[in-house]
């Protein structure tokens, strides 16, 4: 099962360390990584393998935002069919 993560904010250091981080503490593997900075603001999108993760998926999505709130940032978690249904044209 495939999940897309999302990072949004002001770009500072350490913010790819600690999402990464987390991440493998989670045993969530990372498939794909794109990050950008423009004007200052850091994008990122990942996404991730989480067939296995140490803990649910609902945790992870909180724990995720809990870590964004952290470093300020903004961080989502969804699984794959959701985002791409959202972004159906």
């Amino acid at each position: 099962m495939k999940g897309i993560i999302t990072v949004l904010g002001k770009d500072k250091v350490g913010i790819i360390a600690k999402v990464c981080t987390y991440l493998a503490d989670n045993n969530v593997n990372i498939l794909d990584i794109s990050q950008t900075i423009i004007q200052g603001y850091f994008n990122m999108m990942m996404i991730v393998d989480i067939s296995a993760p140490a803990k649910g998926f609902e945790k992870l999505v909180e724990e995720l935002q809990e870590l964004g709130r952290s470093i300020g940032v903004e961080i989502k978690l969804q699984h794959e069919d959701i985002f791409n249904t959202m972004h159906r044209i």
